[in-house]
């Protein structure tokens, strides 16, 4: 389990990266991206999926239908909490935004070390 899919359950329900990654047809790494990017661009201002859009390259299309999934904006703002209170995690999400699903594997398995994951 990735640190990702953990800060996810603790938004609610059983989602999982794996699982919103086969609903929308993309890899895993970009549901990560997607997901990561979604939930920084909230604490920005302006429209949260426009600025993730913007900040990924990924579809805004597609990136509404996963913030919906996730359970719109208040589950945006949990995760976004969740991420804002491990300055660790806030930096890897700013890190994995900028670089795009490449780096994910590296930057989740950071994750788990940093948190005791193993």
């Amino acid at each position: 389990m990735s640190f990702l899919d953990s800060l996810l359950g603790q938004v609610g329900g059983n989602l999982d990266i794996a699982g919103i990654a086969t609903r929308f047809g993309i890899d895993p790494a970009t549901a990560q991206q997607a997901i990561a990017a979604l939930a920084s661009a909230h604490g920005q201002p302006g429209d949260t999926v426009e600025t993730a859009a913007a900040q990924t390259g990924l579809d805004s299309g597609m990136l509404y239908q996963i913030a919906s999934h996730l359970g719109g904006e208040g589950a945006l703002a949990q995760l976004n909490q969740l991420i804002q209170a491990h300055p660790e995690a806030q930096s890897m999400v700013n890190a994995f935004g900028r670089q795009g699903g490449g780096a994910a594997s590296a930057m989740l398995g950071m994750a788990k070390g940093l948190f005791g994951q193993n």
